[in-house]
């Protein structure tokens, strides 16, 4: 069983946060609370161990790949190249929140985390806490959804699945989502916005900020 701790989201307690750290930074597995849905992440760097562990647990086939999240919209840039401007509007309009931006050219992140045709999920997630541990290790995280793959996600920290509690090195328990829905994620198709999930964010929002 991974150790429970309880936190806060919005004022995250700097020694939950310390415990969090070393955890990741130690290829631990860590489930936590974001602003849309419960997610279990790791650190990203080379060759860790809980990148592994985490499509294990998830029993999620490895082919796929797991979003990224970071800690500031301005992380976009350091990350991404020849960006199309309608993505930077999106990104400043709804970061930190449940939107997911797909770069189809990822730089600066290794290997094992992007897609074959070289493509990266990134999210800033609206949440303290989650923030404050991204920021605190100095890289992202790679999270997905805390569940067995196709079946409901977690919207709090009670209804994370006993594979979970038992298979994770730290579960953080900060009480029910906020938003209690997946984000919405946008890719793009021949330069222009393409919805692959409507989320938190409905369509018409995405079109018209982008188009704006």
């Amino acid at each position: 069983m991974g150790t429970i701790v309880t936190a806060n989201q919005d004022t995250p307690e700097p020694q939950i946060i310390s415990k969090a750290v070393q955890v990741l930074a130690d290829g631990g597995v860590c489930v936590m609370p974001t602003d849309s849905v419960y997610g279990i992440g790791c650190a990203v760097f080379a060759n860790n161990p809980g990148h592994e562990r985490i499509f294990a647990i998830k029993e999620r086939e490895r082919t796929q790949t797991l979003p990224l999240l970071i800690a500031d919209p301005m992380d976009l840039l350091a990350y991404g190249s020849s960006l199309p401007q309608w993505m930077m509007r999106l990104a400043q309009e709804f970061w930190p929140g449940a939107l997911t931006l797909v770069l189809n050219e990822a730089s600066h992140l290794p290997k094992e985390y992007l897609k074959a045709d070289g493509s990266v999920a990134l999210r800033v997630p609206n949440s303290n806490l989650v923030r404050a541990l991204i920021t605190r290790l100095g890289m992202p995280l790679a999270t997905t959804s805390a569940n067995i793959h196709g079946a409901p996600a977690a919207t709090s920290g009670t209804t994370v699945g006993t594979k979970l509690l038992e298979q994770a090195d730290l579960i953080i328990d900060a009480g029910p989502a906020p938003l209690a829905i997946a984000s919405t994620i946008v890719g793009q198709r021949d330069g222009q916005p393409l919805i692959l999930r409507e989320g938190a964010i409905p369509t018409s929002d995405i079109m018209r900020v982008a188009a704006q």
